[in-house]
């Protein structure tokens, strides 16, 4: 078998005084279905060993203009002082005052894409503010969303259509295979768009080994990045059932490595 660096392209740390309250908050928001871990970098670090993951793609979600700053230091801190195992993306809230500002911050601190959570931040994704986003972001860094949802309508595949259409120089990243818990419907709408990448959080769990070789396939092993959805996620348990859905070594290796590699720009 074929050696490889694995990329975990979707891990949530937080600092230590408020780490308690957002884990709570993210096990809340999905009814407390996933169970994870404490939240910390360090335990994520240990998880991760025990499966053989040696690069970690990191950050959190701003949701008001006033966390904005302090999370994309925290996250730029976190990536400086990890010697070259964290890549970090920075948070944007899309009603800020200064968002031209806070994107130019984002950057100069050698952040590598935008992570919002139009679920978590109660704005659509095709919201006008966002789209200011996307258009800040198109050709130099990717977006990476959560995407789906059948609770609510923030983040359901036809919103997320017609910003694909409307924004095809932007790279999205679609979390969850482009739709928690719609997962077909997100892939019957959205998996041709080649502007359109997914990664696998918190999804494995919840379809069974079919259903996810389906979803690889749609998408193309080239469109698919692993990600444990840390605190939530176990490194060991994510990648076995990645291996049951996708058997060929040179697949695997580009969900578990190239792929996160290429659009993060992660140097080893």
């Amino acid at each position: 078998m074929k050696k490889y660096k694995i990329i975990d392209a979707h891990c949530h740390i937080y600092p230590e005084a408020i780490v308690g309250k957002a884990v709570e908050a993210i096990e809340a928001f999905y009814d407390n279905r996933y169970k994870g871990f404490d939240g910390t970098a360090e335990t994520m670090l240990r998880n991760g060993e025990t499966a053989g993951v040696e690069h970690y793609v990191i950050f959190s979600v701003a949701t008001t203009p006033r966390q904005v700053h302090s999370i994309n230091s925290f996250i730029a801190d976190r990536v400086q002082k990890s010697r070259g195992v964290f890549t970090g993306l920075g948070t944007l809230y899309p009603y800020s005052e200064s968002l031209e500002s806070d994107f130019g911050e984002l950057v100069s601190l050698g952040l590598k894409g935008v992570k919002l959570h139009p679920d978590f931040q109660k704005i659509p994704i095709d919201d006008e503010r966002c789209q200011e986003i996307y258009r800040l972001c198109s050709g130099k860094i990717p977006v990476l969303l959560h995407t789906g949802d059948y609770r609510y309508d923030f983040s359901n595949p036809d919103r997320m259509k017609r910003m694909l259409e409307k924004f095809p120089d932007c790279t999205f990243i679609g979390a969850h295979f482009g739709g928690w818990s719609v997962w077909e419907k997100a892939t019957a709408e959205l998996s041709s768009y080649d502007n359109f990448y997914v990664d696998t959080s918190s999804s494995l769990s919840d379809i069974s080994t079919e259903t996810a070789s389906m979803l690889v396939e749609s998408y193309t092993p080239d469109r698919v990045l692993f990600g444990t959805d840390y605190p939530l996620g176990d490194s060991k348990k994510e990648i076995e059932l990645l291996k049951k859905a996708v058997e060929d070594e040179s697949q695997l290796e580009k969900i578990l490595c190239l792929n996160a590699k290429r659009l993060f720009d992660i140097k080893f």
